[in-house]
């Protein structure tokens, strides 16, 4: 047998980041910048910063089908243009479900990317920290497993990914909402500003309204510009004023010099080796030629995103791993969380007619959680927060007027009503039935497995929305706030993008995949810390715990490697 020994070579990296978004561009920088040479794959196709967002400009006129998507792009994303995130703005951006297709016993909304920086490009930024609430939570209500970890053990790690991301914010020493590092908060205003005062003095401070705490500039840093108000966020932003991979961590790990970014590249499943007990490398799809190739690394960051990671780790079997990587426990792929939103309540606000607020903030309010937290004791577990904000109609409102002529049009150059309006997201439990699986009957378009979904929410979740709904109004009549109309218009898991679990973080290798440091059990120079490490789902915005954990285990990982230990 022939060996090519150089083309081995020529293929082995010190370290291999599968996935490009927040959490791997993040374990791609620490790592460069530790002095290991890393080689990046992505699945998703070029995407450079400020030249490539071609659309970030673009004036609303200059859009063929003025945003909306065509039928046949229905027809081709069928899964995908069931909710806002698919549009003419950014469409480019997403995966073609036909080529990517995957199963539903019931019905879970994944939004996939198809674009070096992954979601980083079309996230909603909003970050905010765990407290010991979240990470304690799972132990006292006696649910699931316990985190490995408590706040204690990440909170230097917050405040490390903090001064880099750049977070705008008002500190307000809760001790389920630990403060960031913030740079200035964005402005409430004049609306918000009186729902605020109602609300705090009306509930005896045990609601409170704050500013959405936002990876988005308001003090330029580094070559990034502050936020320039425009609220077209999820095309990309020129300015770099929202944090992303392109605007943030490429470009430091870049600066290295260490970093091989390859794009287009399909990540198949992990090569395990039987002599040493670890993982060797990876198998990689190219996207266009189809080619398989093998790349190898001492050690294996796998971030393609809680449902792609899960796939890689489904799929990569062995006599060893027969029923996935690591899957030691059989829970690979059962506890899939989301959160649940899309119920909460809206108004009108009388009496700042003469006033207005400046350009489009790319931000809104939040209320904290405050269910059963203390004296409060609720019929379900766990809580929820509200992000929403006030605002003023435009011309577009006439659109379904039936008006013509020199008044109505005049009209329309001023500006409407005042509407308030509270939308909750709240948290789902982690359920051992709720699951993704492999699905070997149907193939995607390079010949590989597709997922298969059976995941929803319960009753503890339905519970939860009645209050979500009903408190939202209630906020909004104490600060004075007119018609209020509650909604609750239904949440399948997915929508919120903010999928987790799969292949959890435990103390024990017999009920999780990963321990306290997000290295698999059984192969210790794996290393998953996307969504899919997640052992509960808290109610706030999960990505700034992904950043904490990436560089906490990177910091990890590299010491270990320096020991002889991976």
């Amino acid at each position: 047998m022939n060996l090519n020994i150089k083309a081995q070579d020529q293929n082995t990296y010190d370290a291999i980041v599968v996935g490009s978004g927040v959490s791997g561009g993040w374990a791609a920088k620490e790592l460069t910048e530790k002095g290991l040479r890393v080689l990046m794959l992505d699945r998703g196709k070029p995407l450079e910063h400020v030249t490539g967002y071609e659309t970030a400009t673009k004036d609303p006129w200059e859009f063929e089908h003025r945003g909306r998507i065509t039928q046949d792009q229905r027809q081709s994303h069928e899964k995908l243009q069931r909710d806002y995130p698919y549009s003419e703005h950014n469409e480019k951006y997403w995966i073609n479900d036909s080529k990517s297709p995957y199963q539903e016993e019931k019905r879970f909304d994944w939004y996939r990317p198809d674009i070096v920086g992954g979601k980083s490009i079309m996230w909603g930024r909003q970050s905010y920290r765990w407290s010991d609430l979240d990470f304690e939570a799972n132990a006292k209500d006696g649910i699931a497993v316990d985190w490995p970890i408590r706040y204690k053990d990440l909170k230097p790690w917050y405040e490390y990914v903090e001064r880099f991301v750049g977070i705008s914010g008002q500190a307000e020493n809760l001790p389920q909402l630990p403060d960031s590092i913030f740079q200035p908060p964005m402005e409430m205003n004049c609306v918000e500003k009186a729902l605020k005062a109602k609300v705090e003095s009306n509930f005896g401070g045990s609601r409170r309204i704050t500013m959405g705490r936002v990876a988005n500039l308001t003090e330029a840093k580094d070559n990034r510009a502050a936020c320039q108000y425009r609220n077209l966020c999820s095309r990309g932003c020129p300015f770099g004023a929202y944090f992303s991979t392109q605007s943030s961590t490429l470009p430091a790990a870049n600066k290295t010099g260490l970093l091989t970014l390859r794009p287009n590249s399909i990540v198949n499943s992990l090569i395990y080796d039987d002599k040493t007990g670890k993982a060797s490398g990876v198998r990689v799809i190219d996207k266009d030629s189809k080619e398989m190739t093998e790349y190898y690394a001492k050690i294996v960051f796998v971030n393609g995103s809680t449902l792609g990671s899960t796939f890689v780790l489904l799929n990569s079997t062995s006599t060893r791993f027969p029923n996935g990587f690591g899957n030691d426990s059989g829970v690979l792929g059962k506890y899939l969380m989301d959160h649940h939103f899309r119920t909460g309540a809206s108004g009108t606000m009388e009496g700042f007619e003469d006033k207005y607020y400046f350009g489009r903030r790319a931000n809104g309010i939040y209320v904290p959680r405050y269910r059963n937290i203390g004296a409060d004791k609720r019929d379900y577990l766990r809580g929820f927060g509200y992000q929403g904000g006030g605002s003023r109609g435009g011309w577009n409102r006439g659109v379904a007027e039936l008006g013509v002529g020199k008044d109505f049009k005049e009209a329309l150059t001023e500006p409407g009503q005042w509407s308030m309006g509270l939308g909750g997201f709240g948290e789902c439990l982690p359920y051992e039935d709720n699951q993704v699986t492999l699905d070997t009957s149907v193939k995607d378009a390079w010949g590989q497995p597709t997922l298969k979904f059976n995941a929803e929410f319960k009753e503890n979740e339905m519970k939860m929305r009645k209050d979500m709904m009903n408190d939202a109004a209630e906020m909004l009549e104490a600060a004075g706030v007119k018609n209020i109309k509650t909604y609750d218009n239904g949440s399948y898991p997915g929508m919120a993008i903010h999928e987790m679990g799969t292949a959890r973080m435990g103390r024990d290798p017999k009920t999780s995949i990963l321990n306290e440091f997000n290295q698999v059990h059984a192969a210790k120079n794996v290393f998953v810390t996307d969504g899919a490490c997640m052992t509960s789902a808290s109610c706030v915005n999960p990505s700034l715990t992904y950043m904490a954990l990436t560089a906490r285990a990177v910091d990890h990982a590299v010491k270990e490697l320096k020991k002889g230990n991976l």
